[in-house]
């Protein structure tokens, strides 16, 4: 079944160069191959996977620059350095007790990496080793010269790593890691359930829908989606077994993850019943993920509750659970913000506008979650005694 396309963007999207469209072109015909050779469909996972990951062609494996004002799109760590030097706060406590290291997944730009490592050298707590799992060689190429340049006197406890550690101590870091694990998109309609997919068109890709296949997520989606029809949205069993993963192999620490979206409750409301799944090209969210392929990033939120639940399953504790906001004013970015300069200077206020950002409840303060699993952790996690939300996984 053919999904009608989810609508041309508008005329205010800056246009793509030359070399970029000539690059989405070679991704098209990829997907194209891909899509002849798996019998005419592939699920919207597969899709997401090869436009974000392929080697040399996906949005985060090739060249375009991603991150900052000339990039896609603005994370945390890219608005201010106060957000990795709070951060720090939490990974020392962990690193107190478990005298060992920090694991960062998706390292970006490297800025976390700098100012965690900055904040922890100010404590006197630095890790053995801050390993960053990146994938992608030009990312891991700008990561190291961030970092030389920022850093050099604390390289030598840098590594980067192209895989997770069969055990681990210490920290594990993801920040806005989950939303770019491609998700199986489900839909429950009038004639039973399905899977969205891609398929080729005439003239470009189409979304299309065939009966799913997998009892696994059959039985997931009538587990979680309301009765409600017609329904689209989301499962995740990739994120969920990354972090079973990371929880089964951890000797003693702290997992934490920071992403934009809900408990279980409130991902799969009724009133949600378009999903979550959007394109991100030069600052502008798009409906439509098969907008240029490989020129844009494409996320879907994040179902903590099932997070949550994988973790525990295999051997974690919930630590904590609650807003960006509510983290990062616990673990004291007020107070670093105060430390900055004079109030009245602009250095002040750019970094109060940078953490306004960050902690109101209209930009990223609410969206943004932040859940901690543990092992072993004797003192638990700080950032969350005061709002801990818990209950609502």
């Amino acid at each position: 079944m053919m999904v009608p396309p989810a609508g041309t963007p508008g005329p205010e999207l800056p246009a793509a160069d030359a070399d970029a469209l000539e690059h989405s072109a070679r991704v098209l015909g990829f997907v194209r191959e891909l899509i002849a050779s798996s019998g005419g469909w592939i699920s919207f996972a597969d899709y997401m996977n090869v436009v974000l990951y392929a080697p040399g062609l996906g949005y985060y494996a090739a060249g375009a620059r991603k991150f900052g004002a000339a990039g896609d799109f603005v994370t945390a760590p890219e608005l201010t350095p106060l957000f990795g030097r709070t951060l720090a706060t939490s990974v020392a406590s962990v690193l107190k007790e478990t005298q060992a290291d920090v694991i960062e997944l998706g390292p970006g730009s490297g800025r976390l990496a700098a100012d965690v490592l900055e904040a922890l050298a100010t404590l006197d707590l630095l890790p053995g080793r801050y390993r960053l799992l990146e994938v992608s060689p030009e990312l891991r190429a700008r990561q190291q010269t961030l970092l030389e340049r920022r850093i050099p006197a604390l390289m030598d406890r840098v590594e980067w790593i192209d895989a997770l550690p069969r055990r681990w101590r210490g920290v594990v870091l993801a920040n806005e890691v989950l939303d770019a694990v491609p998700p199986h998109v489900i839909v429950h309609a009038q004639d039973g359930w399905h899977e969205r997919g891609v398929a080729s068109g005439d003239e470009a890709l189409v979304l299309e829908d065939q009966p799913i296949a997998s009892s696994a997520l059959l039985a997931s989606a009538q587990q979680r989606f309301p009765a409600s029809v017609p329904y689209v949205s989301e499962l995740n069993p990739a994120s969920e077994a990354l972090v079973r993963s990371l929880a089964a192999t951890c000797e003693q620490g702290a997992l934490l993850l920071i992403d934009y979206g809900y408990p279980a409750s409130e991902y799969y409301h009724r009133e949600r019943s378009a999903g979550t799944v959007m394109a991100h090209y030069r600052h502008h969210a798009i409906a439509d993920p098969l907008f240029l392929p490989g020129l844009c990033d494409i996320t879907a939120h994040v179902d903590f509750s099932a997070i949550a639940e994988a973790g525990v399953d295999a051997g974690m504790e919930v630590a904590g659970f609650t807003t960006q906001a509510a983290f990062l004013l616990e673990t004291g970015i007020a107070d670093r913000l105060t430390a900055v300069s004079d109030p009245r200077s602009v250095d002040y206020l750019r970094a109060a506008a940078a953490v306004n950002r960050l902690v109101s409840p209209a930009d990223m303060g609410e969206r943004f979650k932040v859940l901690a699993l543990e092992q072993g952790l004797a003192s638990g996690v700080p950032g969350f005694a005061r709002h801990d939300q818990s209950h609502r996984l």
